[in-house]
């Protein structure tokens, strides 16, 4: 019977005299003449192998799949606290001897580029390897906890004849003998299903953004947390679904992924801290921030808008003050927020600000959420606006011209999510086979 790396001390002590059986890659091999010790890696961690004189078969690689049998014993000094001795070991794969990238050595120490260009291989080192196990229960715990609350997970069609939010972002595609795009978001079908009855539902998905972003922060594919729900009032009650929300998710990482996150120096906030981030007003952040640069923690320009350096310096201001570095920064200007947010004062309201958040963690933007107008007439008011026609909209005003109620949703960014958890460089570390403007392989 096959015995995983991570189970192999409790074979040890349950049946010692028993043979068992060990699958993976060689990790390192490293001969002493007389004995030899080969790691390998499994799905759940690392195993040490001894092999006796002559045991060591010369054909054998780093990167190898091989098959082992043996009797399990307890070595508090290796990897898991023991080891297999080795009776027979058998190649069921070899790799050839020029690996173009060194699985057992240091992420840090390689180029990122180089670990991309050598996705499927980089993919095989366990610090790497973490980054998508964190990121697997994350996913799973936003599923869990909205389900447990009435949420109805949807998938919705990637290709779209437009856009809700009337950018120009978009990827175009030939479809038979039109053009259709990529869809930058999910919100159309969102609403639907909302306006449909559902009431609240929600959505990991891929999404696809056509900007010309270089930088740290940005990919033009990622996945997307979306989530919509009816009858509420205002932003505010999104803002509190997303507290507890994450609250629950940094709590799953800490329960399931706690190897994963010590491989990376990393911890998440505790639930009671999540709890108490605080809230404040897009004019009140902009006041912050450069406050923040006052005191000398930011650099010399005013700061005009919500930018990667004020997302910076409100975070550590929240840490500082809060005891957390997430803050969510509400009532945005108008003219920063797509056409169908709710104003502040209700609908047909005049002023300039709108029923709309972003949350910041630890110097980045995670999510970006609204509560949407849900009247048929001040949707059509609003259209010229934003320089939109009613019948370039027909799709989202069919959703609204039967009865809609009072709803809104948010949504968080999967990719950026994981940076931050485990404090990577880059958001394209947090991604399998990220896609930007240059590359699209492996």
């Amino acid at each position: 019977m096959r015995v995983l790396a991570k189970d192999m001390a409790e074979a040890a002590s349950a049946r010692p005299e028993t043979e068992v059986e060990a699958a993976g890659w060689v990790h390192r091999i490293r001969d002493m003449g007389g004995i030899s010790f080969v790691i390998l890696r499994d799905r759940s961690g690392l195993l040490q192998l001894v092999l006796g004189e002559g045991a060591l078969k010369p054909e054998l690689t780093l990167e190898s799949v091989v098959r082992v049998r043996g009797l399990p014993s307890l070595n508090e000094k290796a990897p898991g606290g023991a080891e297999l001795k080795a009776a027979s070991l058998e190649i069921l794969s070899r790799a050839e001897p020029d690996l173009p990238y060194q699985v057992n050595g240091d992420p840090a120490k390689t180029g990122l580029e180089a670990i991309l260009d050598n996705r499927p291989l980089s993919l095989r080192n366990p610090r790497i390897s973490s980054i998508f196990k964190v990121q697997d229960t994350i996913i799973g715990a936003f599923a869990a906890y909205l389900r447990e609350r009435g949420f109805t997970g949807i998938k919705s069609s990637k290709l779209t004849a437009g856009t809700t939010e009337g950018g120009t972002n978009l990827f175009q595609v030939d479809y038979f003998d039109r053009k259709l795009y990529l869809a930058q978001s999910p919100q159309l079908y969102k609403e639907a299903l909302v306006a449909g009855g559902l009431e609240r539902v929600f959505e990991i998905g891929p999404v696809y953004r056509a900007e010309k972003h270089d930088t740290p922060r940005h990919i033009n594919e990622y996945v997307s947390l979306d989530v919509e729900m009816a009858f509420i009032e205002s932003e505010l009650e999104l803002i509190e679904l997303e507290k507890g929300l994450l609250a629950h998710i940094f709590d799953e990482v800490a329960r399931k992924n706690a190897a994963d996150l010590e491989a990376w120096g990393a911890s998440v906030p505790a639930a009671a801290a999540v709890a108490g981030a605080p809230t404040v007003s897009y004019e009140a952040a902009l006041k912050l921030a450069n406050e923040e640069q006052a005191h000398g923690r930011g650099g010399a320009s005013r700061i005009f808008d919500i930018n990667p350096e004020a997302e910076r310096l409100l975070c550590e201001w929240a840490a500082r003050e809060h005891g957390i570095d997430l803050i969510f920064v509400n009532a945005f200007p108008r003219r920063y927020r797509p056409f169908y947010t709710y104003p502040l004062g209700g609908e047909g309201a005049s002023g300039a600000l709108t029923m709309s958040f972003d949350a910041l963690f630890r110097g980045l933007e995670i999510t970006s959420g609204s509560r949407r107008l849900h009247d048929y007439g001040a949707f059509l008011e609003a259209l010229p606006k934003f320089g939109l026609k009613a019948e370039n909209m027909a799709g989202y005003a069919q959703i609204l011209r039967y009865g809609c109620p009072p709803h809104g949703g948010f949504a968080i960014g999967c990719e950026r999510l994981t940076q931050k958890i485990l404090g990577l460089a880059n958001v394209k570390e947090a991604s399998l086979f990220p896609r930007d403007r240059r590359r699209v392989e492996p």
